[in-house]
Parts: C-alpha cells; structure tokens; sequence
C-alpha cells in the first residue's frame, strides 16, 4: 500500500488537486505496479503565514 503525503502551500483550486493526486496516483501505479485503489494520496495544505524559507515567511515574499 503506498501511502504519499504531499506537502504544499495552500491556494490552489479544486480541480488543480484533483488532477494532482490522479497524476501521482497514476505514476505510482506504473512505477510499482501497485493498483489504484491502494494508492493513498494526502495533502496537507499550509498557509503560507506559517511556512517560512530562510527566515522568511512566504506571506511576506513580494
């Protein structure tokens, strides 16, 4: 059972993450012959005031 967590910003649609854990669940599936229905995706969506890169919070990018 492969299990994938995805960790990203938040602020994508609906249908941009529809059409991301089907793609990851398809090249999971060819790469490991694992079928579909094992193939757990999880998103954690973060805001971006509490992810930060070099000190910086991405809220406060520009």
């Amino acid at each position: 059972m492969p299990l994938i967590h995805i960790d990203l910003l938040a602020g994508r649609s609906e249908d941009q993450l529809k059409h991301l854990v089907e793609d990851v669940t398809s090249a999971v599936t060819k790469n490991t012959g694992a079928p579909a229905e094992h193939v757990h995706v999880i998103l954690n969506e973060m805001q971006p005031n509490r992810y930060s890169v070099g000190g910086v919070l991405k809220s406060d990018e520009k």
